[in-house]
């Protein structure tokens, strides 16, 4: 298949709509396209993009490439939810059951725990503003996803795609259809060392609170291209990073995500 969208693209294809926003609106029309989730569909369209690369059939994927519904809404131990991307079992036929555990129980998993359990999911989000003030609420978040399905499928092959800025838009000139950057670099290190307790769940049996394979994306959208840092040696080249840290974004980085991904559903289910 052809066509298939970069996260170079996708990257710079949510960087447009913000600042077009920015230009056209202030504040107000920034908030209001980032509600409209147009900015993100960009992220969600490259990691499909790159499952079908991988050779996952286009058919597999929940929604389908290019489109924003349907999505898949599964069942964990707490709640069901609709996910971002997921890829579905081949071979498998959704059977609804009734739940007979957790909050959830009596409630109708239309799915089963069966094909929840086989189904990949991957969750897609980006925190643009407010790092530092807004950590510990969206990391908790980012947790208790996590829980809510491995505590009832042990086995599920999770992942995590979480974008944020190491500079910031600077909300003080936006009235004035600015584009401009807040200079301070802040909390790229504590998000580095947060991800990575969260990062490599490879025994299924352990740590339900991690994901098998988290992409931290850290982006400079103050370049043009926007920039995607994959190394740590990027971030100290930049001053993002100090050279003594113990921070490390080698095993949160794009280029392997999906391959993890896939290698470690194959451990688990097979090819």
């Amino acid at each position: 298949m052809t066509n298939l969208i970069t996260i170079q693209q996708a990257v710079d294809g949510f960087k447009e709509l913000i600042e077009t926003s920015i230009i056209e609106g202030g504040v107000k029309e920034k908030q209001a396209m980032i509600r409209s989730s147009r900015p993100i569909n960009f992220i969600h369209e490259a990691v499909k993009a790159d499952l079908i690369r991988k050779g996952i059939s286009p058919d597999r994927i929940h929604p389908p490439l290019n489109a924003t519904k349907p999505e898949l809404k599964l069942a964990g131990f707490i709640k069901q939810k609709h996910q971002d991307v997921c890829v579905s079992p081949e071979g498998y036929i959704p059977e609804s059951e009734t739940m007979t555990e957790g909050i959830l129980r009596e409630a109708t998993d239309y799915y089963g725990k069966d094909y929840t359990e086989r189904t990949i999911s991957i969750n897609i989000r980006s925190q643009m503003s407010s790092l530092a003030k807004n950590f510990d609420t969206l990391y908790e978040r980012t947790i208790a996803e996590a829980q809510n399905l491995h505590v009832r499928c042990q086995k599920m092959v999770l992942g995590e795609v979480y974008m944020i800025p190491v500079k910031e838009y600077d909300a003080s000139v936006m009235d004035d259809n600015i584009v401009r950057f807040i200079d301070k670099v802040g909390a790229v290190e504590k998000y580095i060392k947060s991800f990575q307790a969260i990062n490599g769940r490879l025994d299924f049996t352990r740590e339900d609170y991690k994901y098998e394979r988290v992409c931290l994306l850290l982006v400079d959208f103050a370049q043009t291209p926007a920039k995607i840092y994959s190394s740590n040696q990027e971030l100290i080249n930049d001053g993002l990073l100090d050279e003594n840290s113990t921070a490390s974004i080698d095993e949160l980085s794009w280029e392997t995500f999906t391959d993890n991904i896939l290698a470690n559903y194959e451990t688990r289910f097979g090819s």
